[in-house]
């Protein structure tokens, strides 16, 4: 038989008080327990690395105590950073512990966020040439430079191919950021060969540098001058003054947090980089040649105080290579669309090159940058870190290093073939320094 009335409320009444005394026996126990015992803090995120979270042990009120010494070179290089002390403090600000909440005892540092973005823009789009082949690696692209620098200022996008994008590939893109996309085909005649190009000639010449990057490939020869001569003029990108170019495939590895195209339009600046190199010579026989052929015959095209000496090291006589890898460069299209630049492309398209030999986008955007632009309005971004198969540039100064991970010990401008210390000594900027023990 079941309690009635009474009796029943009694007996959950007790079950009710037995429950609240065991509750308060355990808490109690807890307390004391746990009263004089340090608490643990993780503290891997103050020494910006994560492959070797160190326990800092804690007695009664938490000071962090992370390496301060940031000269500490022995120890993890690559992650000395000047953020120890300034976390500390400020994690004794956000977080008050509370003696008895267990789940407060591990406290991950929390990441600095970036400023408040500022209201202004500039009128500048991403460009990012692309098959739909290469949908995910785009993708994770855009995905890169969302989190890295986008989410906050919602820049557009324009994605362009010979032929048109079909409407997974839109779909997919769309939903990798909230900023507007534009896809666009290039026109016919931007990707064709001009009449008066020879096909058995380009194909003879193809065979011939079987060898060479890229030597045998049509389709690579049409994409170098669809972005030596073209892009800048796509009805997609007309409106846009300034383009950060994109490619599939890329990775940013630091935290940008100011805005590159204001960073352009604030200085005026035409061009900006972030890594230089020598372009394989097989590729380009005759273009400096073709290019001297230019300067003789528009000389008030040349710009007064250049970068010729970035370009040449014996006045112009001959070309050393060094270019302004063009898969990263953030430039102004309206110098490009101007009346220097299109001439040289003009001049350049007649001669052949594209077709006959495999000239590439970047020695001619970088020639035509080094002869037509001041010193002042080509700039290196030292503060991007980027990299894309095989190169990297990867910023060496520790304040830069905190919002990054790359090692700077494998960064690309240390290398021989790289001229980006030879463009700093000509222009005045302090090179690249790194430390000492990174060859160990």
């Amino acid at each position: 038989m079941r309690p009635s009335g009474p009796k029943r409320s009694q007996n959950t009444l007790l079950i009710v008080i037995a429950i609240l005394v065991l509750y308060t026996v355990v808490a109690t126990y807890r307390h004391h327990v746990t009263k004089d015992r340090p608490h643990l803090i993780l503290s891997s995120e103050l020494d910006g690395t994560l492959d070797n979270p160190t326990i800092v042990q804690v007695q009664g009120d938490p000071v962090i105590r992370g390496s301060s010494n940031s000269g500490d070179h022995h120890h993890h290089h690559h992650h000395h950073h000047h953020h120890h002390k300034k976390q500390g403090v400020a994690l004794q600000d956000s977080m008050e512990f509370n003696q008895d909440a267990p789940q407060q005892k591990h406290v991950l540092v929390p990441y600095p966020m970036p400023p408040k973005v500022s209201s202004r823009k500039a009128n500048a789009a991403f460009v990012m040439l692309v098959r739909e082949r290469d949908l995910h690696s785009a993708r994770q692209t855009v995905r890169e430079i969302e989190d890295r620098f986008n989410r906050n200022y919602e820049y557009p996008y324009v994605f362009l191919n010979e032929i048109p994008f079909t409407e997974t590939f839109e779909r997919t893109m769309r939903s990798a950021s909230k900023a507007q996309m534009t896809f666009g085909t290039i026109p016919k005649d931007h990707w064709s060969y001009p009449s008066w190009i020879s096909q058995e000639q380009a194909k003879r010449a193809r065979h011939k540098m079987r060898e060479v990057i890229y030597g045998w490939s049509e389709s690579y020869r049409h994409m170098c001058r669809y972005q030596s001569g073209f892009f800048f003029q796509h009805e997609a990108l007309l409106p846009f003054d300034y383009y950060w170019r994109l490619e599939p495939d890329v990775k940013y590895s630091c935290d940008i947090d100011f805005d590159p195209f204001l960073y352009m339009q604030d200085n005026n600046k035409k061009y900006g980089f972030t890594i230089s190199l020598k372009e394989y010579e097989e590729t380009i026989p005759t273009l400096w040649n073709t290019t001297k052929d230019f300067m003789k015959k528009y000389p008030q095209l040349l710009a007064e105080d250049n970068l010729l000496s970035f370009i040449s090291e014996d006045n112009g006589e001959t070309y050393n290579g060094c270019h302004f890898w063009s898969n990263f460069e953030i430039a102004d299209a309206r110098w490009l669309r101007g009346e220097g630049y299109s001439k040289y492309f003009e001049h350049l398209d007649e001669a052949g090159g594209f077709f006959y030999e495999r000239w590439g986008d970047a020695p001619v955007h970088s020639i035509a940058a080094a002869l037509m632009l001041r010193k002042d309005e080509v700039h290196f971004f030292r503060e991007i870190g980027y990299y894309h198969v095989p190169f990297f540039n990867c910023p060496a100064d520790p304040e830069l290093q905190a919002k990054c991970h790359c090692d700077p010990a494998r960064n690309m401008n240390r290398e021989y073939q790289s001229c980006t210390n030879h463009f700093l000594n000509i222009v005045g900027g302090k090179p690249q320094t790194y430390p000492e023990n990174l060859d160990e």
